[in-house]
């Protein structure tokens, strides 16, 4: 891969730079964040990373959705009434969404049939849906690509489960400083319980809070086994921190509450499909018998 250098301003801190500090408030913190430079560079999961090289955007170029005909608009139309699957191609409901964007470069095939990941069903829930129901079904398949993380060759480190719980003083937080959108939270993150009544979470192709995205690339319920890889970082640690916010006296997104930490690994579906990605560590326990 060629090495693309890039400069951003970064609204994350890795935990080596957030460790100790204080708080800061309103502009003292926006100037403090402004100042956090941060070079981006090719890597292994792709040729934008930042912190990690496998911390990386899914295209060097362009959003983490798959592109429509509208560059205003993201969502494509949907028929209604197909299953929605999670990472084990398990069926967790049936959507009833008349559209919803995509993320780039996903597509799984479960029951012999093509399906893209889809950032939002009607489980509450990011969930892979059959192409066959998305309208303009051929523009979308020109347009999907194909990305995957990687992790051969990182030694294994601890094995986890996806927590059938979740720290309800976290999810409101928000990952990304001043933020003024719905989302950009802790609970995108986290083991939510969903409309079917399951909790499950995502499995996440970047750290958020970086200017990356954080966009999922799997879902997968609650008890689904996680082994952790000893991933390299330029902070040395095999994990990134990253600062959260809550709101301040101006009802904004400024004063930091916090880090959550993101580890690396994979999970193997059982389709046997193995999915490389980051998960908070909050989302997951001590376990045993990883594959």
């Amino acid at each position: 891969m060629r090495n693309h250098i890039f400069t951003i301003c970064s609204v994350a801190l890795i935990s080596s730079a957030c460790g100790g500090e204080p708080v800061l408030e309103g502009s003292a913190a926006g100037e403090e964040l402004s100042s956090q430079k941060q070079a981006a560079y090719a890597g292994v999961n792709g040729d934008y990373c930042l912190e990690s090289p496998y911390n990386c955007k899914l295209q060097v170029s362009g959003g983490n959705r798959v592109p429509t005909n509208d560059p205003a608009d993201d969502n494509w139309g949907l028929v209604s009434g197909v299953p929605i699957r999670d990472g084990n191609g398990t069926i967790v409901g049936t959507n009833t969404r008349t559209s919803s964007a995509f993320n780039y470069g996903q597509t799984r095939t479960f029951a012999g049939e093509l399906h893209a990941f889809a950032v939002s069903t009607s489980n509450s829930s990011a969930g892979w849906l059959p192409i066959s129901a998305i309208l303009g079904r051929t523009s979308f398949e020109q347009k999907v690509g194909h990305v995957s993380a990687l992790g051969s060759g990182l030694a294994k480190m601890g094995c986890y489960e996806v927590r059938n719980s979740h720290d309800t003083t976290l999810e409101m937080k928000k990952v990304v400083y001043d933020s003024t959108a719905t989302h950009e939270r802790a609970g995108d993150y986290l083991p939510l319980v969903r409309a079917n009544g399951q909790r499950s979470v995502n499995l996440i192709f970047n750290v958020p809070g970086m200017a990356l995205g954080g966009p999922a690339v799997d879902h997968f319920p609650a008890g689904t086994k996680f082994q952790r890889l000893d991933v390299p970082t330029d902070s040395g640690a095999p994990s990134i921190d990253i600062p959260l916010w809550v709101e301040d006296s101006a009802g904004r997104y400024r004063v930091q509450s916090g880090t959550m930490k993101f580890i690396y690994g994979y999970v193997i579906a059982a389709t046997t499909t193995k999915r490389n990605g980051w998960m908070a560590y909050d989302t997951l326990q001590v376990s045993s018998g990883c594959p």
